[in-house]
Formats: structure tokens, sequence, C-alpha cells
């Protein structure tokens, strides 16, 4: 059974959202000086790399992260391939999605230079949103830092999909996953104040 590992890797320099928490990682306590263990201490944005967004980050009255089920998180998933796409939009599930499909990935490929944050991306469109709820979808994952314009400041998806209850998981590396049915596992950190968290993402194939 193959194995994609779908996460950023995170490391010193990681592209970030322009002004947020730059991430870093240094060893302020090292095997030489305890005597024992290297010990590491690590600082950044909730929204770094591979991530998923609680309702808090948009929404004062909206859930934390620890609030959010972690069955959302696991379980099967669609990859569906939107490369070449300026929009994610009803046609871009349209005779994709079947019924009690609970977990929606969308690989646009828009975010070809991971070293550097993405000039432009693929917004998700609200017209979309209450058809994935139609079909039973409480998650969609994105392979781009946002599923709203990147100078947007209304949210529009993020909203409609909060309304619909539907949860978001963004930065997922999808460069080498095909097309299809999947299983996911991208479980959040229990963090108790949460507006989002770093997530380690993988996909299995479905034997």
């Amino acid at each position: 059974m193959k194995i994609y590992d779908i996460s950023m890797p995170l490391y010193n320099g990681v592209p970030n959202w322009p002004g947020d928490t730059p991430y870093a990682f240094d060893l302020p306590w090292t095997k030489e000086q305890s005597g024992s263990v290297n010990v590491g201490r690590l600082e950044m944005s909730t929204h770094t790399g591979t991530h998923i967004d609680a309702p808090f980050h948009f929404d004062n009255e909206g859930k934390r992260v620890i609030d959010l089920p972690l069955d959302l998180y696991t379980g099967p998933a669609l990859v569906i391939d939107v490369t070449g796409s300026k929009e994610i939009t009803a046609e871009s599930i349209d005779g994709r999605l079947t019924n009690g499909t609970k977990r929606v990935i969308f690989k646009t490929s828009c975010w070809s230079d991971r070293t550097t944050f993405p000039d432009q991306i693929v917004p998700i469109s609200s017209e979309v949103v209450p058809l994935l709820k139609v079909q039973g979808v409480g998650l969609i994952g994105v392979d781009m830092p946002s599923v709203d314009p990147l100078d947007s400041k209304e949210l529009q998806a993020h909203h409609a999909l909060h309304q619909h209850n539907i949860h978001i998981l963004e930065g997922l590396l999808l460069d080498d996953v095909p097309e299809g049915e999947y299983e996911l596992i991208a479980l959040p950190l229990p963090l108790q104040e949460g507006d989002g968290s770093p997530v380690r993402a993988i996909l299995k194939e479905r034997s």
C-alpha cells in the first residue's frame, strides 16, 4: 500500500503568509550543554505550511482547534485534479462526487515554487459550497495557502464553508498524487485556544 506524504517540509525560511510570524527552529539546549540530550525550540504561525483552519480563525464566535471532531481529519477522501482552472466552481465537481463523499481534496497545481509565497492561487467559488454540502462533504483540502483570493478581506469562501459546516485543510503537497480515492490522515494538534494547527498529512492508497 503506497503512502503519499502530502505535508510541506518545515524549515527556517519556509514561506509564510506575508507579515505573519516566520517559522524558526533552533537548539537552545544542546547535548554538549546538557550532557545528555538536544532540546529544540520552535516558533511559528499556526497557519504555516500544511495546516487546518479552525472557524475561530475568521469568526470570533467560531470553534477552536480543540473543539473540532477528529473524525473529520481521518478517513476516505477523494482527490480531484483541477489543474489549469482559474477558480474551483460547480463545474469542477460535476459528475465527480458520489453521495456521501465526506472529504474532498482539490489539486490545483498553482503553487509550483514552494520556496516562495505564491502571487496568485485558484480560489473556491462560494457557489460550489452548497453543492459540496448536498453530497455530504464535511472537509475540503487544497494545495494552496488559502481557499480565498490572497487579497480578500471578506473571505467569502471561508465563511460559506463555515455556514455549511465544511472544514478547511490548506497547504497540501499534491504534486505526485494522481486523482482518485485515498485514505486521509491529517490530525491537528490539541491546541486549546488555537485558531489553526499544523498537521502531518498523508494519503494512503485504498486497496
